[in-house]
């Protein structure tokens, strides 16, 4: 009798399945564990998740780490997300030319065209012309109000105001004419003073539509044909905006500078293809098909995709202590995505979207790093460890036990870094491809669309529902679907987007709609899921063609989100493919397959 453990390291998780192996019968398998992944996938920092998962799995047992026989790991190949910009524009305005912003609150309705005068200058000021006020943080808003009034009633023309502070409605409730007025404007001393200005403030749940049109800007300011022109990036940056201001000085020229994205070199066994970056998503991967099967893939020195690629390459160098000429970069996958891009010299942190081409790239890894993982994981427990087998076709001998299936059954391994096939066929023979994207990916294209920069907020929206907290009594959830409360919900989460997780309700830091954060992440799933999911099954399928495959299994962490499953199953539909989530063991559901299929790969090797 030995007790086998089989230990699955992920991009995000490390998973652990021990069974009892007397030759001659199948293993017994006593139980499982699973903790957050330690360190970059195949690497040594991977140990200390190991022995937590093991110690995990070992606890309610009545044996200890050192009476095992032996532990078997999977091959771990590491996936390094990055994203590479189509289009990288830094719009430098120069002497603050124009400006634009979108504070959550600002005051008032309509258009207002004059000229830019601090507060304390209105004294002065002539009644010929309309004024545009700016109100520094130093005034506070009930003495704003009664000076704009007094301004007023001396037959002064106030247009507009733009104050530093979040004072907008503050100020414009006591004001006896109402005006447009942007608040939260940070940098309030940047604003030119005694220049020609716009300021527009649209209704609640509307968006301005003079000042994010370049022909409008040029009617208000009447510039020509060339100074229209250069004012397009401005007019981008403002389209969906509530409120904004711009302004126009004598030096109002706009800079433009363009870091080239650069090209990916495709390196096939028979061919190989150039593509540029800038050609978009579909283009690069139209080329990846063609060359395909892939040696190596290059990034053109000197430019974003170039710096990403060799960023990539000296991360996994330095970890597995490789030369850097020895990572090869041996698959991608490329999805279009829009992302924020900051506009240089604005006055409240103003952006504009930007087209962009997201890619994750998968290093090749050579049994060697892994061998070193293993001798050292040897070293600390004591126990034989051995690097047993390819993950894919692992998996699908976890994903076997499923009750109701048989082969020929292919299955999707939907993890963290990376999307794995294998088709085992009726006579047991395996095909498996290793792509790189997946969960990992789908978080990154979250958070960059929805400018968050925060992963673990991306992460979030991922991976549970959404919902609108309407009341302190009820919400909406995404759904349609209205849920009532009989306690009151934190006052916090009031007119709030929320996720439901499990511990409930938690609110998202995020001014973006409900609508557009769930057209984001289901964008992303399809681009990243749905796609590799089909090139996945295209590589192991008889003769390339879905068509063939019959019965196909989702296992792996991705394989637990509620709208994964159900949108692979819609894109396989049409191919009369039978697809759902294995239930590994019958007890674990799609989680895993990869460690079973250790364990039993090793009995049938012990006993045949």
């Amino acid at each position: 009798m030995a007790y086998i453990a089989g230990v699955d390291i992920g991009n995000n998780s490390t998973e652990v399945a021990i069974a009892e192996l007397n030759r001659g019968s199948q293993p017994r398998f006593l139980s499982s564990a699973m903790v957050r992944t330690v360190g970059i996938k195949g690497t040594l920092r991977n140990i200390l998740g190991i022995i937590d998962a093991l110690d995990l799995a070992l606890e309610p047992l009545t044996i200890t780490r050192k009476e095992l026989s032996r532990v078997l790991l999977n091959e771990a190949t590491p996936v390094i997300g990055d994203v590479a910009m189509e289009t990288i524009t830094e719009t430098v305005i120069t002497e603050s030319a124009m400006i634009g912003h979108n504070p959550s609150t600002p005051g008032g309705l309509g258009l207002g065209l004059g000229t830019t005068i601090l507060l304390d200058e209105l004294e002065s000021a002539a009644t010929e012309q309309p004024w545009i006020v700016v109100i520094p943080g130093t005034v506070e808003f009930r003495e704003a109000a009664e000076r704009l009034n007094r301004a007023t009633s001396r037959e002064l023309e106030i247009a507009g105001a733009i104050v530093q502070k979040d004072d907008g409605v503050l100020i414009h409730n006591r004001l006896h004419r109402p005006i447009p007025i942007v608040d939260e404007v940070l940098h309030i001393d940047r604003v030119p003073r005694q220049m020609p200005a716009a300021i527009e403030v649209a209704a609640i749940g509307k968006a301005i539509e003079k000042l994010s049109n370049p022909y409008d800007i040029a009617t208000l300011f009447d510039l020509s044909p060339d100074e229209t022109r250069n004012v397009v990036p401005i007019a981008r940056a403002l389209t969906g905006t509530r409120s904004a201001v711009v302004i126009k000085t004598p030096r109002g020229d706009i800079q433009e500078r363009r870091i080239p994205a650069g090209k990916i070199t495709l390196i096939g066994r028979q061919q190989k293809a150039e593509v540029q970056v800038e050609a978009g998503a579909e283009a690069i991967m139209n080329q990846l098909a063609h060359v395909s099967p892939l040696s190596e893939i290059q990034a053109e020195p000197g430019t974003n995709v170039g710096g990403m690629f060799e960023t990539v390459r000296k991360v996994m160098a330095d970890l597995t202590d490789q030369p850097v000429s020895a990572i090869r970069v041996q698959d991608i996958i490329a999805v279009d995505t829009l992302v924020p891009q900051k506009v240089l010299g604005s006055l409240a942190g103003e952006y504009s979207l930007g087209n962009a081409v997201g890619l994750a790239a998968m290093v090749e890894t050579h049994k060697l790093p892994m061998q070193r993982l293993a001798r050292k994981l040897e070293i600390e427990i004591m126990v034989p460890v051995e690097v047993a087998g390819v993950e894919a076709e692992m998996a699908i001998h976890g994903a076997l036990t499923t009750p109701g299936t048989r082969p020929p059954l292919a299955i999707l391994d939907l993890g963290g870094g990376s999307t794995d096939a294998s088709l085992i066929k009726e006579t047991g023979a395996i095909e498996s491809t290793h792509l790189a994207g997946a969960g990992d990916m789908v978080t990154l294209l979250i958070d960059k669309e929805l400018g968050l920069d925060d992963l673990d907020l991306a992460e979030n929206i991922k991976f549970f529902p959404l919902a609108k907290v309407e009341t302190l009594f009820h919400l909406r959830h995404e759904s349609g679907a209205v849920e009532f409360f009989q306690e009151p919900l934190d006052p916090r989460l009031f007119g709030r987007v929320v996720v439901i997780s499990e511990n409930g309700p938690k609110p998202l830091d995020t001014r973006e709609p409900l609508a557009k954060i769930i057209e984001v992440r289901k964008k992303a799933k399809k681009k990243v899921f749905v796609q590799n999911a089909l090139r996945a099954l295209v590589s192991v399928a008889p003769a390339n063609s879905i068509r063939l495959i019959s019965f196909v299994a989702l296992v792996g962490g991705s394989a637990l989100d509620f709208e994964i499953p159900q949108m692979i199953s819609d894109a396989l539909m049409e191919y009369g493919v039978v697809t759902g989530r294995a239930n590994v063991r019958g007890v674990e559901g799609p989680r895993n397959a990869v460690a079973t299929g250790l364990v039993l790969a090793h009995a049938a090797k012990e006993s045949g």
